[in-house]
């Protein structure tokens, strides 16, 4: 044998040794615990043959703890670039098999490498987490590790995507590089996510849970909002991905792809004629009104478990990407509260960071009043959904199903926000407040000069009506141009899509300024 194929082989046998991470054992006990190894998910997850990996042969470098006896090439982490339905992108995949998957120095450098790389050629990123957080036996090398990656993530924030997937532990410190990303993904029963354990929270609080009572994706589904997207496997997680990056760009100064679409632009919907209930306090199902209008009424909802008063999701109109925010009367009667306010708003800024168009469909009834939402900083949470439709400078189309009350009418992407097309179905309802709390003060006066009860309701049942023949229709706002046009409801997807094309060349700069101060 040759010096050069003695070379070649043995590239080849550090090759196959690098690819079994941890050893055959700890491989197995990843699969029984129903989990895939770092390399499988990468291989799940981008197009077949398409990966390239970096830093195969990294090791770390500490001595201490009998940690100089014991290495394994790829330290920990898988890391390289490949393509998803043809299109670039960087990834990293935790691997659990070494050394439980911590993070030590030369761990944080790969994962830094990609990110830096993705940035620089303007491509996703996507983190497969798997750790056992950090590597205790390096200490402070590992903490600053996590901060150079947190860094990172904070910088490529606006700029290149970022997808979290959490299919096993991520605790500590670990828990923020995925929250600095735009969307978290959790695979049911196997992963969880808190910054201190179940063993710290009895010792600190007294309180008794288990890991997945206290971070599991039940919780950060329904809960805390954390996750953005719950999977019931691994095999489905990584399908989600695949599919939300479908919908967004490769970076925040190019489109997001066109599907090609042949339904029809102009299909009318008759069912939307009648959707809207004769009584104004009757719920219906806002997905049903997406469904009808967006192509092939698909669409991918965004945070599905979290505060169900509001829908947040990506669909596409003629095979355009957009984003949709609707209020959903179905749950509290479609009301903005604290936690709605900042599931939207939070969409809405990442559709504005990647020049995703924004549909908004309105039926609100107002704020949710209460001691537990003013204690809890309604004004705040409330100003950040007004505050990212203010600063979004994307397309934004909006339409009034329904109600439209007071400053919730306001905040949803009204053309005071800098609206591009606000249209309204007829069923629209647009005033300061509903007719039964504003006649109450309107009127309180001639209502307290009547002591007979049935005088004062029929006082009420009266004005009421004259409330609602003058405000319960949107020609009083289309009078003045808050509303551009009142449509047929079964129209709405053709006028969406016409006021889409429209706005292509839309072109709108916020003042200049080292960046805003969001009302946190």
């Amino acid at each position: 044998m040759s010096i050069q194929e003695q070379k070649i082989k043995e590239l080849i046998e550090l090759r196959e040794k690098a690819k079994l991470g941890g050893g055959a054992r700890r491989i197995e006990s990843q699969h029984k615990k129903g989990k895939f190894t770092a390399r499988e998910r990468i291989e799940m997850l981008l197009d077949e043959g398409s990966f390239e990996e970096f830093d195969m042969f990294v090791t770390h470098r500490c001595t201490d703890f009998g940690l100089d006896k014991e290495t394994y090439l790829s330290d920990g982490v898988i890391t390289g670039y490949g393509t998803i339905d043809g299109r670039l992108v960087y990834v990293f995949s935790q691997d659990f098999t070494v050394f439980g998957g911590s993070l030590s120095e030369m761990f944080a450098a790969k994962i830094c490498k990609v990110m830096d790389m993705a940035m620089k050629v303007g491509a996703p990123v996507i983190g497969i987490n798997d750790s056992g957080g950090a590597r205790i036996q390096e200490g402070v090398t590992s903490l600053g590790g996590y901060a150079e990656i947190f860094e990172r993530n904070i910088l490529a924030s606006g700029v290149v995507p970022q997808i979290s997937a959490i299919f096993g532990p991520c605790a500590g410190g670990a828990v923020y590089s995925p929250a600095l990303t735009d969307f978290i993904v959790m695979s049911r029963n196997t992963s969880y996510m808190f910054v201190t354990g179940p063993k710290v929270v009895k010792t600190v609080t007294g309180e008794t849970v288990t890991s997945e009572e206290l971070g599991g994706a039940g919780v950060h589904s329904s809960k805390s909002g954390v996750a953005h997207f719950v999977a019931e496997n691994e095999e489905e997680g990584i399908m989600l991905i695949r599919k939300l990056l479908s919908y967004l760009p490769q970076n925040n100064l190019e489109e997001a792809p066109i599907m090609p679409c042949d339904d029809p632009i102009d299909r009318l919907e008759d069912s939307l004629n009648d959707i809207i209930p004769d009584n104004p306090s009757k719920p219906y199902d806002v997905k049903d009104v997406i469904t009808a209008i967006v192509d092939y009424g698909e669409f991918l909802e965004v945070q599905r478990d979290y505060a169900h008063n509001i829908i947040t999701c990506f669909a596409r109109f003629n095979g355009q990407s957009v984003g949709i925010v609707a209020n959903q009367p179905k749950y509290l009667a479609g009301v903005l509260d604290i936690n709605s306010s900042r599931k939207a708003a939070r969409f809405v800024r990442f559709c504005d960071s990647f020049n995703i168009p924004l549909v908004t469909l309105v039926d609100v009834p107002g704020f949710l009043p209460g001691t537990g939402q003013e204690y809890n900083g309604i004004i705040i949470h409330g100003a950040k959904l007004l505050y990212a439709y203010g600063e979004a400078t994307v397309p934004k189309i909006t339409i009034i199903l329904r109600k439209a009350y007071g400053g919730a009418y306001d905040v949803m992407s009204s053309k005071h926000l800098r609206g591009d097309i606000n249209y309204s179905w007829p069923t629209a309802e647009i005033a300061v407040m509903g007719p039964k709390g504003a006649i109450e003060i309107l009127y309180s006066k001639e209502l307290e000069t009547l002591e007979d009860q049935k005088a004062k309701d029929d006082f009420l049942l009266r004005k009421e009506e004259e409330y609602k023949n003058k405000f319960a229709n949107p020609y009083v706002a289309a009078k003045y141009g808050y509303i551009d046009d009142v449509i047929e409801p079964r129209n709405t997807r053709f006028r969406v899509i016409r006021a889409l094309q429209s706005l292509a060349t839309k072109k709108v700069v916020n003042p200049p300024k080292k960046h805003s101060n969001l009302p946190l």
